[in-house]
């Protein structure tokens, strides 16, 4: 049985084989209440995609691409690695070894299929960068591990949420950093962070717990929410921790403002134009990095219904006819022009995908870095992006 597959090194054509510029795809196999599936990343340069195998699938996948679209291509089984090599003429060399992990190779052979959602899948097996079996005192107080270090069952999409969250940041730590040390010392100055819309902050121990305990670099870290509750609760967890540097308040996105200019803004599922708010108050403050993951683009579609007249002889009149396709081409009209309005500011953006679809639609991720150099020169803001003009637009990001 094929427990994991990575392909690589693709062919020039992969585009008209694809149907995208893939760089590389990794297939895992994935525990179902059905039994087991496999679910693939699929990244080009700037974008990751997701897509789900049943077994028979994944096997015509494979002999369709294996050596074909990529060159290279590993295959993990419960007993041995088998590497497979394409050359320019299109002969294929295969590689097998046992595989280095024995003993899940004998836990794995004594199951059988329908038994196999029973064992720790390999996704389970990922080194991530808070490990599991190692005890993460903010984790245990929120109840998401034991005071072991086991991650709760009900908890492992949370903790694997998490994790995927600090890869992000992992990304974009050494453009936060780079700027930091004194020129007349060694010393670095902390790394400021504002996390509007933290909710019960899950996150914002993590970044907290990243910086301070894993990546030993100095932060200072502010999270904000409506919610004088939920302030409160994070606030209790604070103290409970002796955490230092990390203040929680509550407030609103759109008033706020401080001093001290941050180095990273985060704004997650903050509603409707509080992320235009939140992104405007970032370049403002000429934030280096801004993650955002935006949530209830209400107003484009509120818009675009004021202008059915307007519309009806659009050549997007089709993608407007029903209400959910409406919604879902709005929200993405609206975070397509937040990543042009960031570009035009001097930005490098991307637009990722934070978790899987099956966990929450709201899982598109604004990555926007700033440009260093001749390259940080702002375009003109006056270019308004032709679609705007077209479907009758105002959108708050470009006000």
């Amino acid at each position: 049985m094929i427990l994991s597959v990575t392909l690589s090194k693709p062919a020039k054509n992969i585009q008209e084989m694809l149907g995208k510029e893939y760089e590389k795809i990794k297939i895992k196999i994935k525990n179902s209440a059905d039994g087991f599936s496999y679910f693939a990343e699929m990244f080009t340069k700037t974008q990751v995609f997701h897509k789900h195998f049943t077994e028979k699938e994944l096997q015509v996948f494979l002999l369709e691409n294996e050596g074909k679209s990529f060159k290279n291509c590993i295959k993990i089984t419960e007993t041995e690695e088998i590497t497979s090599l394409a050359n320019k003429k299109g002969e294929i060399r295969v590689f097998t070894k046992p595989i280095k992990n024995k003993a899940q190779a004998d836990v794995i052979s004594s199951q059988n299929t329908a038994n196999l959602k029973y064992f720790a899948s390999p996704q389970r097996q990922k080194k991530y960068i808070l490990e599991e079996g190692k005890p993460v005192p903010f984790l245990v107080l929120l109840g998401i591990m034991t005071p072991e270090g086991k991650v709760i069952s009900s908890k492992y999409d949370k903790f694997k949420q998490i994790n995927r969250f600090l890869e992000f940041i992992n990304d974009i730590t050494p453009e936060l950093i780079k700027s930091k040390k004194s020129e007349n010392d060694d010393s670095r100055n902390p790394v400021r962070i504002v996390d509007f819309g933290c909710g019960k902050s899950y996150l914002t121990f993590a970044i907290h717990y990243f910086f301070t305990e894993i990546k030993q670099i100095p932060c200072n870290i502010e999270g904000l929410d409506l919610k004088e509750e939920v302030i409160s609760y994070c606030n209790e967890i604070v103290h409970k921790l002796n955490l230092k540097n990390i203040i929680f308040r509550t407030g609103n996105i759109e008033n706020y403002s401080e001093e001290e200019n941050p180095d990273l803004i985060i704004t997650l599922h903050a509603c409707d134009t509080a992320t235009d708010y939140a992104l405007k108050y970032a370049v403002e403050k000429k934030a280096k990095a801004i993650l955002s993951v935006p949530c209830c683009q209400h107003q484009i579609n509120q818009q675009l219904d004021k202008n059915k007249s307007l519309l009806q002889e659009n050549v997007m009149e089709p993608l407007l006819k029903w209400g959910i396709i409406k919604e879902r081409f709005s929200a993405l009209i609206t975070d397509a022009l937040r990543g042009e309005w960031l570009e035009k500011q001097g930005y490098n953006v991307q637009m990722l995908e934070f978790i899987d679809m099956e966990h929450t639609p709201k899982n598109l991720m604004i990555r926007a870095v700033k440009k260093e150099g001749p390259k940080a020169r702002k375009e003109e803001k006056e270019a308004i992006p032709e679609i705007i003009k077209s479907l009758g637009l105002a959108p708050e990001i470009f006000k």
